[in-house]
């Protein structure tokens, strides 16, 4: 085996020994292979899009170069490698810049191996040979390819070479989309590194996987999966689904759905979906539910409209009493209806007080109080009449009653309905509840009457 290819066995088993099978693969067919190589970002390292909102976007990684090589017989001795390098976020411009940096690092070690030399390069000076801070502008593979930026016209400064190299591959779609794709890429990235390494968690103190734990995004604290899984099946169940919230004391975070979703199964995320997105439409003041028990759908109302037509079962119902509609005719509220919304009312806080009269409008509020209010005196100072149901207040007198409305005369006492021709004989009668009962309850003055208290 001539010096040539014994120099390049080596750098292969060496690269083979280096890097894992996701990082180098090694050709079967000819002496190269394929190197992935991932920047180390600085911490807090930003992108954006170009020609879009201006908004940052914080990433820890970024898709790798990949350097594909093929070693020709004459190297090291004589020739380079000939190679291709690829990316899915450099420019082509950026990229041409980058393959003239590793014929000049070739040149200056010719006759020795060089692939260490171009690797070190990419994986650590690439960023200040292109001058990159954060943050950095992406540009869409749709746009026009962009004007090269100071690093890259520093990079090719006396060079007289404008034209983009052959060997500079921008490795991207047209039709995707780029800044989405990268993002998927960092996510992934940070879920293989959490994955590998090992927390305590806060709730069991056991050592595990981060394979097996979850890690909340606003705080990042974390948890083992079996631990967080159970707590969150039992707030499920009550209901308390805006409580899957990090289990550490004073801490706010909130469990993605995505995280929900892997704990506790589909069928119980089926119903934290359901009862999440009913909370949030409760919160919604021009959102109603249809009130057949068979439909229950969300409604959608216009601003200071009592009627709601269900998209789902097509009832056309009241917004207010939740009954059919019926035009400007008052509500037929129940007394446990006015009572739950007076009740709701006065015990809600200012802004609570806001939100119920921006869904059922002042006026319903106010007479749902006063009549509440109202039916609270009747129901403690009057009887309804036993024939006609008409309200009645007993000031004085004894206990035959005569109702205002229909003339009816009654006894107060037990409701009876007494005759016309003798009221009195219900008193009177041996075998009535209401036997010598006539003026029982009755007050009587100093000042000539004969009946009291004690002596009924």
């Amino acid at each position: 085996m001539s010096e040539d290819q014994e120099a390049q066995e080596d750098e292969l088993l060496a690269l083979a020994s280096i890097y894992n099978e996701e990082e180098f693969r090694r050709s079967e067919s000819t002496q190269g292979g394929e190197i992935q190589l991932c920047l180390e970002l600085a911490k807090d390292f930003k992108i954006y899009l170009k020609g879009g909102k201006q908004t940052e976007y914080a990433v820890s990684f970024l898709p790798p170069l990949v350097l594909n090589f093929e070693l020709p017989l004459d190297y090291p001795s004589t020739s380079a490698p000939a190679f291709t390098l690829s990316s899915k976020w450099l420019s082509r411009a950026q990229l041409t810049a980058v393959c003239r940096r590793l014929d000049e690092l070739w040149e200056d070690s010719r006759g020795t191996v060089v692939l260490f030399s171009w690797i070190q390069f990419l994986k650590e000076d690439l960023l200040s040979f292109l001058s990159i801070e954060s943050p950095l502008e992406i540009s869409s593979p749709a746009r026009a390819p962009p004007e090269r930026t100071k690093g890259e016209a520093d990079a090719e400064k006396g060079t007289g070479k404008d034209l983009p190299d052959p060997r500079a591959v921008v490795d991207v779609d047209p039709r995707e989309d780029i800044l989405t794709r990268l993002l998927d890429f960092d996510e992934a990235q940070r879920q293989r590194v959490f994955d590998g390494r090992v927390y305590s968690c806060g709730i069991c103190f056991a050592e595990k996987l981060g394979s097996g734990c979850l890690n909340f995004k606003e705080c990042a604290h974390v948890y083992c999966r079996a631990c967080l899984g159970q707590y969150f099946q039992i707030q499920i169940r009550d209901g308390n689904v805006q409580c899957l919230n990090c289990p550490e004391p004073e801490c706010s975070s909130v469990a993605t759905p995505s995280q929900v979703k892997l704990l506790v199964g589909e069928e119980l995320f089926a119903r934290y979906d359901r009862l999440l997105l009913q909370s949030s439409l409760d919160l919604m003041a021009d959102v109603v539910y249809c009130p057949r028990k068979m439909c229950h759908s969300a409604v959608m109302t216009e601003p200071n409209a009592t009627m709601g037509i269900c998209p789902s079962c097509q009832f056309a119902f009241c917004v207010l009493c939740k009954r059919a509609y019926h035009g400007v005719s008052e509500c037929q509220t129940t007394a446990e209806e006015l009572q739950s919304l007076r009740e709701d009312y006065l015990s809600a806080s200012a802004e609570g007080k806001r939100f119920l009269e921006q869904r059922y409008g002042k006026m319903v509020i106010q007479r749902a109080i006063e009549e509440s209010f109202s039916r609270e005196w009747l129901d403690q100072n009057c009887k309804g009449c036993p024939r006609c149901g008409t309200n009645i207040q007993k000031i004085d007198g004894c206990n035959k009653m005569t109702c205002t409305s229909c003339k009816q005369y009654f006894c107060w006492l037990c409701l009876s309905l007494l005759t016309h021709g003798n009221p009195y004989s219900h008193f009177n009668n041996t075998a009535s509840p209401c036997y010598n009962r006539l003026f029982q309850g009755v007050n009587m003055n100093d000042e000539g009457d004969v009946w009291s208290d004690e002596e009924d």
